[in-house]
């Protein structure tokens, strides 16, 4: 008896030290997500321009976690990168630490950045967007960019996170937002925004690229089902990753890098999305 106590002890300590390896390796280690995104709307000097598109990295305290993310961004030598919201976490706020990463990140592309829910509940957020801009990120705060490459030109533009609980309010207040940005339409179009789960109002805006986060890839993902649970879209979220296509619209969900609430990924390692435009 006393030797298959022993026995189940030994089994269940090497099971919490399996158990802490793959949690480790799932929170750690980078996956690499690929696009190709063909329109024929973009402009032909904009053929193979690359987007690396980061969301949701929540202060990540992962130090291999951003040492690789900078090595395999910098090999992949991005025209732009962008930043879907949650740069910072409202639960364990380091805004030196963010700051620090984006100017890493700012050496190797120009960096677009849009607030996510996270960000809007902070105090002090006007002083983080004017020290974020001190840095040369181009805060999109409900405001559009052109982007030229000699005579030809595309927009990018982002909205503010409205971070309204009422998913009726939060829907006008997007849609508000969107028009409410005075831009040439006929110029290929990307939006940064931190919500998927309203891709219906960016379908009816005609948006060609939408980059979205905030699902944070359904948390734990379940083979050949998806992502168990999102914010504001519940259990069996429909929109947590990858690529969407309506009309003219498409829209690219990044699972995002660090955690929130709950603090672990589960079958759902980090998510380095590389977006690459086609005008075929």
């Amino acid at each position: 008896m006393h030797k298959k106590i022993i026995l189940i002890i030994i089994l269940i300590v090497i099971l919490i030290f399996l158990i802490g390896i793959y949690l480790y390796y799932e929170n750690n280690y980078l996956k690499v997500s690929k696009y190709q995104v063909n329109n024929k709307n973009l402009p032909s000097n904009f053929n193979d321009y690359k987007i690396i598109h980061l969301s949701d990295i929540h202060n990540t305290e992962s130090k291999k976690l951003k040492k690789d993310l900078v090595k395999k961004i910098t090999s992949e030598k991005p025209n732009i990168i962008v930043i879907t919201g949650d740069l910072i976490d409202s639960r364990r706020t380091d805004i030196d630490s963010a700051l620090n990463f984006v100017k890493e990140l700012r050496k190797i592309a120009p960096i677009y950045y849009v607030i996510g829910n996270h960000e809007t509940r902070l105090k002090d957020l006007d002083k983080i967007i004017k020290k974020l801009k001190d840095a040369k990120v181009i805060v999109l705060d409900n405001k559009v960019e052109t982007i030229k490459i000699e005579d030809e030109v595309i927009n990018i533009m982002g909205i503010n996170d409205p971070n309204l609980y009422n998913s009726k309010k939060l829907a006008k207040t997007i849609n508000k937002n969107i028009n409410n940005i005075n831009y040439d339409k006929n110029n290929y179009t990307i939006l940064l925004s931190h919500r998927p789960e309203y891709y219906d109002i960016y379908v009816q805006n005609k948006i060609d690229l939408v980059l979205t986060g905030h699902a944070h890839g359904g948390q734990i993902r379940i083979p050949f089902i998806g992502g168990l649970f999102a914010p504001s879209q519940g259990l069996f979220p429909k929109y947590t990753s990858g690529s969407f296509t309506k009309d003219k619209t498409t829209m690219i969900v990044s699972r995002g890098i660090g955690n929130s609430l709950f603090p672990f990924r589960i079958n759902n390692r980090p998510d380095l999305v590389v977006i690459t435009l086609n005008n075929k």
